[in-house]
């Protein structure tokens, strides 16, 4: 019995060792590719007019999402190695390289992040988990509803999906964890990385349900007034209801079924979230303090779309207060690396993105693009625009930067092909919400949860593209003869 236990042990071990040897071969072949791949851009001559200085940080910048994106490297020192050679190759100015780290939504995101989880320790997130757990934690599936529910009926009053992610977030960190799922013990696939996923996608339609719900919302409804086409509140409301409340039904069964969740079926988590809230008993000193704290900062962020509030400056001063009155003290500060993690990458990613739009890339491959819609039917030319303003997100690191970059100029070719004003106008802004899952760094929200552990990179690229192809798919398929139907 001994020897039997012993060969098999040292049969694992040499399986154990040739697995590891074809995993390092797949990577080290697939690095070679990519480096390759690298190369071959590189003495490409630029395309479509494209300046030699676009053209290399584009292949600088599409080499580093494909590094993520397979797995070679994780997306901090992918970020990181790209920051540097796109500096000492002259390609882009160190000012202009390091301008993100300035960005006050990036430090949102960092702000954000450190709050939800002052909520979550003070134990304000465990009792919120709780209650919404004893009203929906009959399965999964329903606590991802209600979390894209909640969502919703805070997205009005919330004109930034990063201040929303850091309302949301402490709240699914703490369904995650009272469904006995966390990062530390690899259980994160119990229910938390579903749960993370689905209240990320989430943000990508409540942001296009209500005019106020996004920042760059009546950014886009401004720049169309300039060119005859008045869009009001009311309006968006109801242009957007069909398609995303259809959105709202498909997307948490849809995640659960190609991103399913260890635990499924939770017939006993109400009784055991109304025990739970019983032994906790009272509410505690710190909870009343990050309550007060979380409500004075929503208030006031819902309030920055009427005065001139910085959202930024509301996070860090609800930090200080949770800070100077020990609720989150300075131990808990040292301990979250992964904040300044994100910070870093978001930052460097924000910034080459940006670079690429300001020395003409984008503006170059959109106009290129649009030269094969000539002779086509408006409604060719209007599907075919939204399929590329969708795509073409891969290379942005902001729906700000890219609506600024790119909506005026696909509507305005919307326009003189023939598209309804109406329809193309709303369609290219709720595209600039539902694409936000398309990459991790293509919401400022995402960072927040991919940050958490729960979920990686690659499952973004994967998993929120499939919510992004979802939406497309709704929007274009509903969306479209009901803005029709509504515009008549």
């Amino acid at each position: 019995m001994y020897i039997k236990s012993k060969t098999t042990l040292l049969n694992d071990i040499i399986i154990e060792k040739e697995q590891h040897m074809d995993m390092s071969l797949k990577r080290f072949i697939s690095t070679v590719a990519l480096l390759l791949f690298a190369a071959y851009l590189y003495f490409t001559p630029p395309p479509l007019g494209i300046t030699q200085q676009a053209w290399i940080l584009f292949t600088i910048f599409i080499s580093t999402i494909l590094a993520i994106l397979f797995n070679l490297l994780p997306i901090i020192t992918a970020s990181i190695i790209a920051l540097s050679i796109s500096v000492l190759s002259g390609v882009i100015e160190p000012a202009k390289a390091y301008a993100g780290f300035s960005e006050s939504f990036i430090l949102l995101i960092v702000a954000a992040f450190l709050v939800s989880h002052a909520v979550h320790k003070s134990g304000l997130g465990k009792r919120l988990s709780l209650h919404i757990i004893r009203r929906f934690g009959h399965s999964t599936l329903g606590l991802g509803y209600s979390v894209i529910a909640t969502d919703i009926f805070l997205a009005p009053a919330f004109p930034s999906n990063t201040a929303r992610s850091g309302v949301l977030y402490p709240i699914v960190y703490g369904l995650a964890h009272d469904c006995g799922s966390k990062v530390g013990d690899h259980t994160q696939r119990k229910a938390g990385s579903y749960l993370m996923m689905t209240s990320m996608a989430g943000l990508t339609i409540s942001s296009g349900l209500w005019l106020t719900a996004m920042a760059v919302n009546p950014i886009g409804v401004g720049i169309a007034a300039t060119m005859g086409i008045h869009i009001t509140f009311i309006s968006w409301l109801l242009f957007a209801l069909a398609p995303t409340l259809t959105a709202f039904a498909l997307i948490p069964w849809v995640l659960y079924r190609i991103y399913p969740p260890e635990l499924r079926d939770t017939p006993d988590a109400p009784k055991m979230a109304k025990d739970a809230l019983i032994t906790m008993g009272r509410i505690s000193r710190n909870e009343w303090i990050t309550g007060a704290v979380f409500l004075g900062m929503l208030i006031f962020w819902s309030l920055s779309g009427i005065f001139p509030i910085d959202k930024t400056a509301v996070a860090f001063g609800g930090l200080g207060v949770l800070m100077a009155t020990r609720v989150f003290g300075i131990e808990d500060f040292k301990a979250q690396g992964e904040a300044l993690s994100t910070l870093i990458w978001f930052a460097i990613l924000f910034a080459l993105s940006t670079q690429l739009a300001q020395q003409g890339f984008m503006s170059a491959v959109a106009n290129h693009f649009t030269l094969y819609l000539t002779g086509l039917s408006w409604m060719s030319v209007y599907l075919l625009l939204i399929i590329i303003y969708v795509l073409i997100h891969y290379l942005f690191v902001s729906q700000s930067a890219h609506l600024l970059a790119l909506f005026g100029i696909f509507l305005s070719v919307g326009i003189a092909a023939g598209v309804p004003g109406e329809l193309m106008t709303m369609m290219l802004l709720f595209a600039t919400n539902f694409n936000a899952t398309i990459t991790p760094q293509g919401s400022s929200s995402n960072a927040i949860y991919l940050s958490s552990g729960y979920i990686t990179a690659r499952e973004i690229y994967i998993y929120g593209g499939a919510v992004t192809l979802l939406n497309l798919i709704i929007f274009l398929g509903i969306g479209t003869p009901w803005i029709l139907l509504i515009s008549r």
